[in-house]
């Protein structure tokens, strides 16, 4: 790489910074970084992209390597979406056991110690450790450690950690330490 800009008006190549970086001179960084910080900011910010090129400016070899693909986690489409590509890609995992009444469609990510009983979990859910689905249909859905679904139908949800959510149908985006109960 021979030049790296933040957020070009006009792109300067096809390539993309996807922000992630092995750095071994963390000496010529830190002095990179060090010297953003003694110019203006960069429209109202420093970026981290200077002293990357700062680095280059003092002689640094940066490389730059191709990626299969970019899965972004900004939004919940695509949060859900990268889920399913990793899901799909290898990342899958379902349980040795499974509760009575549970059906799992594939591709699931399922933690050990997950209780799932007269439900159907997936496809592409990823569920953490002590999470428990009870009597429930639950499809398109990433959810934390220690999360309940008692008597619910969620499709397209991100359920934080320590959640509970009993009847209620949907799509839902809960952050941690929440309760949701509807009547159905």
């Amino acid at each position: 790489m021979t030049r790296i800009v933040e957020k070009p008006k006009e792109p300067i190549s096809k390539r993309a910074n996807i922000g992630l970086y092995y750095i071994r001179n963390w000496q010529l960084l830190l002095e990179g970084i060090a010297h953003v910080l003694t110019t203006p900011p960069n429209k109202g910010e420093w970026y981290l992209t200077d002293a990357f090129q700062y680095m280059i400016d003092q002689g640094a070899k940066l490389r730059v390597v191709d990626v299969d693909g970019w899965y972004d986690a900004g939004q919940l489409e695509t949060f859900l979406d990268t889920n399913r590509v990793m899901l799909e890609k290898g990342r899958a995992r379902r349980p040795a056991a499974l509760g009575e009444g549970a059906t799992i469609v594939e591709p699931v990510y399922i933690e050990e110690g997950c209780t799932i009983e007269h439900a159907t979990v997936g496809p592409n859910v990823s569920l953490g450790k002590g999470s428990v689905v009870r009597q429930s249909t639950v499809r398109d859905t990433v959810a934390g450690d220690q999360v309940t679904i008692t008597n619910a139908s969620l499709h397209d949800c991100f359920l934080g950690d320590h959640v509970r959510v009993e009847g209620v149908a949907g799509s839902l985006s809960i952050g941690d330490h929440s309760e949701i109960r509807g009547e159905g």
